[in-house]
């Protein structure tokens, strides 16, 4: 628009300058007299241009505007959950394995310690037998360990019977002799003799027994660790057959299988989970939510969601803090105690109270916000709609909280700003 009349400026000028011999003065006062009327009148002309107010003429059907309202603004927070069982086990593999038979199906009924698959691996069933082999043995061999000692103790009780044997031999001969001595029928080196034999077998049989004593306290002791050795080695073979039941993947407890599809055929390794058995005594709901959110969710915060047509009352039991792609996770419980028949998987709008109501003015929300910041707005006034700063608070997903700006009543274009972020007025047709 100023580079339209900066053309009828010079225009203007070039006819009054048209003459390029100016031999009077009185000519070019006369010029100059002529001339700064139209001066001033363009000098207007280029002020008005550039104070005046930028605008743009557009349709109102291509625009939304909405009226400034009082109410009760109450901050929440609307998000999606889905429902999961309260309490849930995994079906893990613990031997792996090809899956060679299945016998139950995704979404049944099952009770703990039903057969789910079965599983194959000959590699892990070869290695099972040779380590059932060697454990056997070594049992065997510390069995006979501890045969060899009750021997040896059947042995020395053998010995010790036939060392007393003699000593009562001796022990009677030297109780004869004496009599026989002390009569003086016996010889003196015969006696001698006697006496000798005697004290020879009772210091033999005395040393005997302390030797069987020590030798069946040692033994004893021996036997206690190879009856360990063996308790042991029978707890490993018991552990390694039990293991040997693996490749028959059972329920681990009682409920309905879900997420369980195995593949005839197919290779899992171990530790891998195959499915879920869920505990049908309850559900809890599960929602991820942004993580602009996190400092404003509290547990035991309330909320609503819509079954059957009716609403029924939750409340936040868990908020996991950690962030993964901007979310977090929460978990919500039913706060009433009746059965409520749902299915896992089902989802849920969820309206979780931020705050108390409290009466404000409100402002509709839009797209206008994206340009504005909420800063400004166009008000509308008859054909007109004209730009005015304004400031807003709290919002939820229905309203944002005027602060100042508007009045109750006024209306306002909540549409987008996309092409009018530089226009001052909007000219409404």
């Amino acid at each position: 628009m100023l580079s339209s009349w900066h053309k009828i400026a010079y225009i203007i000028i070039k006819i009054i300058l048209m003459d390029t011999v100016i031999t009077h003065k009185t000519n070019k006062k006369k010029y100059l007299i002529m001339a700064l009327p139209i001066f001033l009148i363009l000098g207007y002309f280029i002020f008005t241009s550039v104070t005046k107010k930028r605008s743009l003429n557009i349709k109102k059907e291509e625009i939304t505007i909405k009226t400034v309202e009082e109410g009760f603004f109450e901050d929440f927070l609307v998000f999606q959950a889905q429902v999961e069982p309260m309490n849930s086990m995994l079906v893990n593999i613990i031997e792996g394995g090809a899956v060679q038979e299945i016998f139950v199906g995704n979404g049944d009924m099952v009770v703990k310690g039903q057969p789910l698959a079965r599983l194959y691996n000959p590699n892990s069933e070869l290695n099972y037998m040779q380590q059932e082999t060697s454990i056997i043995e070594q049992i065997n061999n510390l069995n006979k360990a501890k045969l060899d000692l009750r021997n040896q103790e059947l042995s020395l009780a053998k010995d010790l019977i036939s060392i007393e044997h003699d000593y009562l031999d001796a022990k009677n001969l030297y109780d004869l002799n004496k009599k026989l001595f002390d009569q003086e029928i016996l010889a003196k080196n015969e006696w001698q003799i006697t006496q000798e034999n005697f004290r020879f077998q009772k210091e033999r049989m005395n040393i005997i027994k302390q030797s069987v004593t020590k030798e069946k306290q040692a033994n004893q002791i021996q036997i206690g660790q190879l009856n360990q050795s063996i308790a042991i080695m029978d707890k490993s073979l018991s552990i390694l057959r039990s293991n040997k039941k693996n490749f028959l993947i059972t329920a681990p407890q009682s409920g309905r299988l879900s997420s369980f599809e195995p593949i005839l055929g197919k290779t899992y390794t171990q530790g891998v989970s195959i499915g879920t058995i869920d505990v049908m005594k309850g559900y809890k709901l599960v929602a991820d939510v942004d993580e602009f959110y996190l400092d404003k969710i509290k547990m035991n915060q309330k909320g609503t969601v819509e079954f059957n047509g009716k609403p029924l009352d939750i409340e936040i039991v868990k908020i996991i803090k950690e962030i993964k792609s901007g979310q977090f996770q929460v978990e919500l419980n039913f706060a009433s105690a009746e059965n409520i028949d749902l299915q896992q998987g089902l989802s849920f709008s969820v309206r979780l109270n931020l705050s108390e109501k409290t009466k404000s003015t409100l402002l509709s929300k839009g797209s206008f916000n994206q340009e504005t910041a909420g800063k400004w707005i166009f008000v509308v006034k008859g054909n007109k709609a004209e730009r005015r700063t304004i400031k807003l608070g709290r919002e939820n997903p229905l309203y944002y909280e005027v602060l100042d700006g508007l009045k109750v009543g006024e209306k306002v274009i909540t549409s987008s700003y996309k092409d009018y972020k530089e226009v001052a007025v909007l000219n409404l047709e």
